[in-house]
């Protein structure tokens, strides 16, 4: 799993977790399908956060952590985001480009990637693999 700091300075392992559903969303501030999924990761995690446990972490790619919390704060995204400064995250997952979104089962297994923007059809479908 992968350790780095969020936006707000804090130390967040993903392992931490293991035991809930996680959606891991590379993003940026200049991507504009990222606009368009953001409001659906914060409906899902509105509601299924409560059933689930399920849990949403961002990471930021390639952009600046100014223009990032600005987009953070504009969409209020409740969810972490980690900062990726040397594209090492990135790398261990293989983005290509933004957005790209993980979806990890509770035992920290990979189940499902969605290269580019996220649908609620596409959300749904990749979900039912890590729903517990």
């Amino acid at each position: 799993m992968i350790t780095g700091t969020a936006l707000d300075g804090t130390t967040i392992d993903l392992a931490k977790y293991r035991g809930k559903p996680l959606v891991l969303n590379f993003w940026a501030s200049w991507c504009v399908p990222c606009r368009e999924e953001f409001p659906l990761f914060k409906d899902r995690l509105a509601t299924l956060g409560e059933r689930d446990g399920l849990q949403v972490v961002g990471v930021l790619y390639k952009d600046q952590p100014e223009l990032a919390q600005a987009f953070l704060s504009d969409f209020g995204a409740s969810w972490p985001s980690l900062t990726d400064p040397d594209g090492s995250i990135a790398a261990a997952y293989r983005v290509v480009a933004p957005p790209q979104t993980y979806f990890i089962d509770k035992d920290g297994v990979l189940r499902g990637i969605q290269i580019g923007e996220v649908r609620p059809e596409d959300f749904d479908t990749q979900y039912e693999k890590i729903r517990p």
